[in-house]
């Protein structure tokens, strides 16, 4: 613990927390004008923040006051801003269009986190050693994996709406499969968090998952009732989003405290709880104001104070390239090759794989827990980093030649396309902002 007077501590909280709020928030302005994720530009506010040098010499400590031993609250609230995060993400899901969305959709979905994850983790291997399967050193590679069979279709909608074909055969396969892409991820990321943390073998791991699941289930189903019979009587109260703001953060705590499984993943299941509901729009429009105001800045602008660029090396480097190569391929790969298999023609094949590419706040999520796990260090952040940024710029340039026919670009504009599925983005965008 700090040896800081209370006082001083709390001092230091507040100028941090104002700190990084307006910087974090300002870069992500500036990252959205330039046409790259805001997400990016509040890591890239995090990064500067980590190496001014007068908040290093605050006081005369030579300490960073926004990343000390002192400002354990910034984990803190980053921490929330994840469950937020995933919470307002299982609210935006369209459960009738998941579970209409077939079997096609769930097989894509299924290879674009199967094939990610193997060659994600053959490629962390070749970096690091062919280790025996089960070792600490094997679970690093394997989480590598892990965070490429995140999707985050957030662009892809966009393109899609601007083309018109966000609610044909190809967009709804796209946007359907990302959302069930994103249950196998977090079951995915459960099971490889509880087995390399050593809180039981393979098999005890998944019967944890699967008991969640049935518990999520049941009291899921519970609650869901005891919500809808309030909504019925109290139409848009602003007593529902405080309500279900406090059963995410349960579900998270027993999550994790229960079953041995990351709070993440309690609270995307409680928002997949309440999706239902007629006021699940106006719950995740309460929520995000809390999300997007304080909360985001400082967990994405946390990701870059916890980025340690020191170690920036020859190999890091070609490690972060190898990352960006597979992650992209492997989805193309992945959802693109097996929607060949299932009917689609090359073009639409093609269409598919690009559209999945995109990662995002998921997979930054991802590879926080990975840190707080001991699973990957905080340089590879960079890995991460650029593999969003990349990818983010790729797939509209992609996507627009992919659904470009004749030299020529659809017309059709957004607002006549109409809107269905689901569109996961943490960070709302305001006119204000601009």
């Amino acid at each position: 613990m700090s040896s800081l007077p209370t006082t001083e501590i709390l001092l230091q909280i507040l100028l941090s927390v104002g700190v990084i709020v307006i910087v974090a928030k300002y870069f992500g302005i500036l990252a959205r004008k330039i046409g790259i994720p805001e997400v990016a530009g509040m890591i890239v506010a995090g990064l500067l923040l980590r190496f001014i040098p007068w908040f290093r010499n605050y006081g005369g400590t030579g300490e960073n006051i926004i990343y000390n031993e002192a400002n354990q609250f910034i984990a803190y609230m980053s921490e929330i801003g994840v469950i937020l995060i995933m919470f307002s993400a299982g609210l935006s899901t369209n459960l009738k269009a998941l579970v209409k969305s077939g079997v096609k959709s769930t097989i894509i979905a299924a290879c674009g986190v199967i094939v990610p994850l193997i060659m994600g983790t053959i490629m962390a291997c070749c970096f690091w050693g062919f280790h025996s399967f089960g070792s600490p050193e094997f679970f690093k590679c394997v989480f590598v994996g892990t965070i490429l069979t995140a999707t985050s279709v957030s662009i892809s909608v966009a393109v899609l709406k601007e083309f018109g074909k966000l609610n044909t055969d190809i967009g709804q396969a796209i946007v359907s499969s990302a959302i069930i892409d994103d249950v196998f991820g977090i079951i995915v990321l459960t099971i490889v968090l509880g087995v390399s943390s050593g809180k039981g073998g393979y098999f005890s791991i998944i019967i944890k998952t699967i008991l969640f699941f049935l518990c999520a289930l049941v009291v899921g189903f519970i609650v869901y009732k005891l919500f809808k019979w309030y909504d019925r009587r109290h139409p848009r109260s602003h007593r529902i989003p405080i309500y279900a703001l406090g059963v995410a953060l349960i579900f998270a705590y027993c999550a994790e405290k229960f079953f041995g499984i990351a709070d993440i993943t309690g609270a995307y299941i409680a928002g997949i709880v309440l999706c239902n509901l007629h006021d699940a729009s106006y719950m995740e429009s309460k929520i995000d104001i809390n999300s997007y105001m304080f909360f985001s800045p400082i967990f994405f602008a946390g990701i870059g104070l916890k980025t340690d660029l020191s170690g920036l090396s020859g190999e890091l480097m070609a490690f972060s390239i190898a990352f960006v190569i597979v992650g992209c391929l492997s989805k193309i790969i992945g959802c693109g090759g097996i929607s060949k298999a299932l009917g689609f023609k090359w073009k639409e094949c093609w269409q598919i794989g690009i559209g999945m590419m995109v990662r995002g706040e998921v997979a930054l999520i991802v590879a926080t827990k990975g840190l707080s796990s001991g699973l990957i260090d905080s340089e590879y952040f960079t890995s991460v980093i650029l593999l969003i940024i990349v990818s983010s710029m790729l797939v509209p340039v992609l996507l627009k030649r992919a659904f470009t026919r004749d030299g020529k670009t659809s017309s059709i504009k957004a607002d006549e396309a109409g809107i269905s599925g689901k569109q996961v983005s943490p960070v709302k965008t305001e006119a204000s902002d601009e």
